[in-house]
């Protein structure tokens, strides 16, 4: 049974993809006066430019062969072609070979497309209709190169197997001329900067210079390095210099003025150069292979040398191990079958690095070179990182496949450690059957624990790389040590051996606390160092999840059917998300013990890492280049948790591509099933409990301090100019002179009217006055409750009798406040309200024996609420404060 909607992630995108076997396209764009490379990698089209990166649409294959004119970018996947606009939109579809196309050349407004049966077709770009096909015979003229050379008009030039060219006019459909060749294939064809002049790379090694308009030879070169993959000109600076690939990643670089070798760039990829162009004007040359990697080269040392400007690179082989670094969630950190230590960010690609190959020396290792050092350490299988004091010693620990020594790493400086670390013992001789196959650094970054396939467990100081002991007498375990964990406090290092045992040991005394015999011969251990809890993979493919504290299992889970290649925990620790050999990644929920999501791939995860902030999901699959990120879909949208049922048939999701894909189902209008419909919370869950309203606590706090925040913003008056004195002061006529008093300004008239009869009752004073005879007082409260504080006074003030109300409606909102508390609910509006009421007319109900009556009801009930919340107060407090001080 297939679930309903999506699942708990959904694909993202892809980190680490630059490059493939497919060569680049270098394109002008005339309004924008930029260069722009696009660069085929798996099914997307890259398109960068100096410096940002544009990922295109994804088509449904990897694409086989690339091309571009002014105003559009072609890619072919299988037997169809595709042209891209404005580098993202998908705007005609070219469909009408039977086989894989394997060229692609513009034409003006036609693209000739070239596929392995040797049938060539021309196509009208706009109306997307053959123009011309043309069908070779594969025995005598098998083409592999195709060329439009410059100023020839309606014409191409092709390449075959066979090593004959031929000049064919696409207008009249007529063979103009055949060159004879020069015995070998031909792998690619390259307009030099000279009008009639034409560059032939062929399997042979040899690069010939050839004028098509006198079929004559004017220059001959030959690489021992085998055939030519790859040919371009250098146009700046007036330098005449030709540049030609190889299978084995060198590049050489030709003088064409004295016809002679210029100089070599020596392992500029790993593998074979698939593209390779000068920008025109510009001495930078840009490269790009199956390594992984797109590099551009600059020109402007002596020598004619070139040395990388910039270069975007991921692992040219598959990685084995990722692993998140620091708390943030925007670094991974990888390790792949090329030896090498990367990381990869999550926020953009120029946050990337490479910590480069581990050696035995890196300084041999440097002028050795790539191809013939033999200093070169194993692939990373497993490693270990810490932030805290990383700026100040390594902070990461890593061991290689076969290795007996482990390396440190610096993830400040980008390289390999100060430190090798292997035991005593070994330190002069290396044994042969003996390797490192477990690591771990406490999460103070002081130590690494470091396990052995013979059974031993030794500590190492990571600052200064001394050996600080190890656990048990000699051995920690009879088997080999599949796994070796700390707490997140250094009190306790939990190893497991393939002979069946999980033991506990203290780290400092190094003494042996508890051990238990598994149920099966383990396959790695993870440790959740927040909640203490163990996750254990065994090989007859189980589960089992250990609390640490009570050294107890606490879950056994099953249902994979390979076996499992990584675990990783939820940050919160509820998740634990493992990935097998049978192609599926399945997230347990370790509180309620069920499976609530599962979903298969094409290719089997072999390492899994979950983001610290639990935003993303990385994976690294089998023979794939990338890190596929899968985004955590209970964050933004409404998602299923419950168990799966035991017929569930997972679905088959497609790996990310490397843009970031939109949630589907996010964007439409879901319709929740049964086991998706939002759970609305009761206004009261029970009669006896106190029950709080929802309203902000600015509708009720300031209630009683109104006449005081109405003193403090009522706006200052302006000071009033003093009267002038006059010239001659007045004085009473007598026999004794005496002055005039000043005249005193008596308003006797009072500006407040007494509103009585004249004022107009309320909606609040109305349903008041109905529930004298109802008793429902829900339409007052909830009135009252969508009012603000203001207003609640004025409502309030209008109650007595001075301000139009009279003596019942004052008994009938007491009545409301009784009810209120008897039920429990709104229990801060109630004491609020009252307490305002109270202020506001303490003498009228103070000289009204039926007000009293009510308001002696009223404390009676608020006594009791008050005495039975005090004795939970206390109780609380009492538990809280035996936890927080007793000895655990």
């Amino acid at each position: 049974m297939a679930r309903e909607g999506a699942g708990l992630f959904a694909p993202f995108r892809v980190l680490g993809r630059f490059s493939g076997h497919v060569p680049h396209v270098l394109r002008y764009h005339g309004r924008h006066r930029e260069f722009y490379l696009a660069a085929a990698v798996g099914r997307t089209v890259h398109t960068y430019n100096v410096s940002t990166r544009r990922p295109g649409n994804t088509l449904p294959q990897d694409i086989t062969c690339l091309a571009a004119d002014r105003m559009l970018i072609f890619a072919s996947y299988d037997n169809i072609l595709h042209a891209f606009a404005r580098n993202k939109e998908v705007v005609h579809t070219y469909e009408g070979h039977k086989a894989r196309i394997h060229l692609l050349q513009p034409f003006g407004d036609h693209v000739i497309s070239v596929d392995v049966d040797n049938v060539l077709i021309v196509w009208n770009i706009q109306s997307e209709e053959e123009y011309l096909q043309i069908d070779f015979d594969k025995a005598t003229f098998a083409v592999s190169a195709l060329l439009h050379p410059s100023t020839y008009l309606n014409k191409i030039l092709l390449g075959s197997e066979q090593g004959t060219l031929q000049l064919w006019n696409i207008r009249s459909n007529k063979l103009l001329y055949s060159f004879p060749g020069w015995g070998s294939a031909v792998t690619t064809l390259e307009q030099a900067p000279a009008v009639d002049v034409v560059a032939v790379g062929l399997v042979s090694g040899h690069i010939i210079v050839h004028n098509t308009k006198f079929d004559e030879t004017l220059m001959k070169f030959q690489q021992d390095w085998g055939p030519i993959t790859a040919i371009s000109f250098r146009t700046a600076d007036g330098h005449p210099v030709m540049a030609a690939g190889s299978p084995v990643g060198h590049i050489a670089l030709w003088d064409l003025e004295e016809k002679k070798l210029m100089c070599q760039m020596q392992d500029a990829h790993s593998t074979a150069i698939a593209g390779m162009s000068f920008v025109p004007g510009e001495p930078l040359l840009i490269t790009n292979g199956a390594d992984n990697a797109l590099r551009v080269w600059i020109f402007d040392g002596p020598g004619g040398t070139g040395r990388v400007l910039r270069s975007r690179m991921g692992h040219s082989a598959p990685p084995t191990k990722i692993r998140y670094h620091g708390q943030n969630g925007e670094q991974i950190l990888s390790a792949g079958q090329d030896g090498t230590l990367q990381s990869f960010s999550t926020v953009h690609e120029k946050f990337n690095k490479s910590l480069g190959r581990g050696s035995v020396n890196k300084k041999k290792s440097k002028k050795k070179g790539l191809k013939l050092d033999t200093m070169a350490l194993p692939p990373i299988t497993a490693f270990a990182s810490e932030v805290a004091h990383q700026s100040d010693w390594d902070g990461i620990i890593a061991c290689h496949q076969g290795y007996i020594t482990c390396t440190t790493w610096n993830y400040q400086k980008t390289s390999m450690g100060a430190h090798k670390l292997r035991p005593e013992e070994f330190s002069k001789h290396k044994p042969i059957d003996i390797y490192a196959t477990a690591v771990d650094i406490t999460s103070c970054g002081n130590f690494a624990i470091i396990g052995m396939s013979a059974g031993q467990v030794d500590v190492y100081n990571m600052q200064s790389g001394i050996h600080r002991g190890h656990y048990g007498k000699e051995k920690a375990h009879e088997g080999a040590i599949r796994g070796v964990v700390v707490d997140g406090l250094n009190q306790l290092v939990i190893t497991a051996g393939s002979e069946g045992l999980l033991k506990f040991w203290k780290f400092k005394t190094k003494d042996l606390v508890y051990f238990t015999e598994l149920s099966s011969s383990p396959s790695g251990i993870l440790l959740h160092r927040d909640s203490g809890i163990l996750g254990i993979a065994f090989d007859d493919f189980t589960i089992s999840v250990l609390d640490i504290e009570t050294r107890k299992i606490v879950r056994t889970f099953s249902g994979h059917h390979g076996q499992i290649n990584d675990m990783t925990f939820s940050p919160d620790g509820r998740w634990l998300i493992t990935s097998s050999m049978d192609c599926s990644i399945k997230t347990w929920d370790l509180p309620s013990g069920c499976l609530i999501d599962c979903f298969l791939v094409d290719s089997a995860a072999v390492s899994l890492t979950m983001s610290p902030t639990g935003d993303f999901l990385a994976s690294a699959h089998v023979d794939d280049l990338g890190i596929y990120l899968w985004s955590n879909r209970s964050l933004y949208s409404l998602v299923s948790l419950r168990p799966l049922p035991a017929d569930y048939e997972p679905a088959l999701v497609a790996l990310p591509s490397t843009c970031p894909m939109q949630d589907m189902d996010v964007s439409r209008d879901e319709e929740p099933c049964d086991e998706m419909i939002e759970y609305v919370s009761p206004e009261q869950l029970g009669e006896q409990l106190v029950t709080l309203s929802l309203l902000p606590e600015s509708r009720w706090r300031n209630l009683l301090n109104l006449d005081i925040i109405k003193k403090k913003n009522k706006p200052r008056e302006p000071p009033k100019v003093p009267k002038s004195a006059p010239f001659f002061i007045p004085t009473v006529p007598g026999l004794i002179p005496r002055y005039v008093p000043p005249e005193e300004e008596n308003d006797t008239q009072s500006k407040v009217v007494n509103l009585g009869v004249l004022a107009q009752k309320s909606d609040f004073y109305i349903h008041l006055e109905e529930a004298l005879s109802t008793n429902e007082y829900k339409a007052s409260l909830d009135l009252l409750k969508s009012l603000g504080p203001s207003s609640i006074e004025i409502e309030l003030r209008g109650l007595a009798p001075e301000g139009g109300g009279s003596m019942e409606v004052m008994l009938s909102f007491l009545r409301m406040i009784g009810v209120m508390l008897n039920k429990k609910y709104n229990f801060e509006l109630a004491q609020a309200y009252l307490a305002l009421f109270l202020k506001l007319h303490l003498k009228i109900l103070s000289s009204e024996p039926k007000l009293l009556e009510e308001l002696s009801k009223l404390s009676m009930q608020l006594e009791e609420t008050w005495i039975r919340l005090q004795a939970l107060f206390n109780q609380s407090l009492c538990v809280l404060t035996y936890m927080k001080s007793a000895l655990l």
